[in-house]
């Protein structure tokens, strides 16, 4: 894996995105399975990890926020630690950090979607540029299925 920043071409890199992972306050159950499936996702070139931060947030609003080599016990995550860039301004991490309820943490990961790098090279190649992207959540796909389902369930009653 290597740093954005030593990539050969800027017009070799994949899309880039980012999520993040809110833990409520008491809510929070780090078995390490999180890590074991990212370091899978890297090991397989799916993706890169380009950045990976952690917010803490106190019931009086004030955000502490780690990078991932602050933390002590990396675990599996030391593989991918070293060749971390910090790619979020101050101001991205207090948008971020607006959004959490005060006592949670979350965890803030942005990453480089290997999979997609040769399309993404090849469109830019013929003068493409992305101009949109987004993501449908997956309670809402869940709500399609059902809804699917439960018409067919009606249709198939009244026939």
């Amino acid at each position: 894996m290597t740093d954005v920043s030593t990539t050969d071409s800027i017009d070799d890199l994949g899309p880039v995105d980012y999520l993040v992972v809110e833990f409520p306050a008491g809510a929070s159950n780090f078995t390490g399975e999180m890590a074991t499936e990212l370091v899978a996702l890297v090991d397989a070139g799916t993706i890169r990890v380009i950045d990976v931060m952690l917010l803490a947030k106190d019931a009086d609003g004030n955000i502490d926020v780690m990078e991932l080599s602050d933390v002590g016990e990396l675990g599996e995550l030391r593989k991918i630690e070293a060749e971390l860039a910090e790619m979020l301004a101050e101001e991205d991490v207090a948008h971020l950090a607006a959004a959490m309820e005060p006592g949670s943490t979350a965890g803030v990961l942005i990453w480089e979607n290997l999979w997609a790098a040769p399309f993404a090279s090849a469109a830019r190649r013929s003068g493409g540029q992305l101009i949109a992207n987004g993501r449908i959540p997956i309670q809402a796909i869940l709500a399609a299925i059902e809804a699917d389902q439960a018409d067919e369930a009606t249709n198939t009653e009244g026939a």
